[in-house]
């Protein structure tokens, strides 16, 4: 089958080859793991099962992050602005303000991704960065970018309120 080359499908055509190579190697990291693989608080602390199982839900993640502003970006250059009816452009601008604003929560986002998986790297990642202490696999399970203990977030937060308040 031959592809229609336009400026359009050679960009998006180079966005999904990489986005491919990165599923690729989380596939290829994803054989590591024992099937159906859990990380428990009965098993030692970020034990190689347990870094490999969060590097992996990191890296899904950034994925999913990273074809969703892909798409965003399609759905941007491909909607018409020449609309005749003042009240559809209109929409159209709302919603795709709405987009950017969206995707630029999720750009910070994909930072503190890249940032754990750093923090895998350098074998840092599960200790809080304040205090040294293991945040607990419950914790890493729903926010996997955790830089600190539940302990410590309180108390940052608490700061936070304080001095927001100045």
């Amino acid at each position: 089958m031959m592809e229609v080359s336009t400026p359009t499908t050679k960009r998006n055509t180079g966005v999904s080859k990489a986005n491919n190579e990165n599923k690729i190697e989380a596939h290829k990291i994803e054989a590591q793991l024992p099937i159906n693989y859990q990380p428990s608080e009965r098993e030692e602390f970020m034990n190689p099962n347990q870094t490999e199982y969060f590097r992996q839900k990191l890296l899904r993640w950034r994925a999913e992050l990273l074809d969703e502003a892909n798409q965003t970006i399609a759905n941007l250059s491909t909607e018409s602005l020449h609309r005749p009816d003042q009240m559809d452009r209109a929409q159209i601008e709302s919603n795709a303000a709405l987009d950017l604003r969206t995707r630029d929560r999720e750009r910070k986002l994909l930072q503190k991704i890249e940032a754990a998986l750093r923090r895998i790297e350098d074998g840092s990642y599960g200790y809080c960065e304040e205090t040294g202490e293991a945040i607990s696999v419950s914790r890493l399970e729903a926010r996997p970018i955790a830089a600190l203990s539940l302990h410590a977030q309180e108390m940052h937060e608490r700061m936070e309120r304080v001095h927001r308040d100045d």
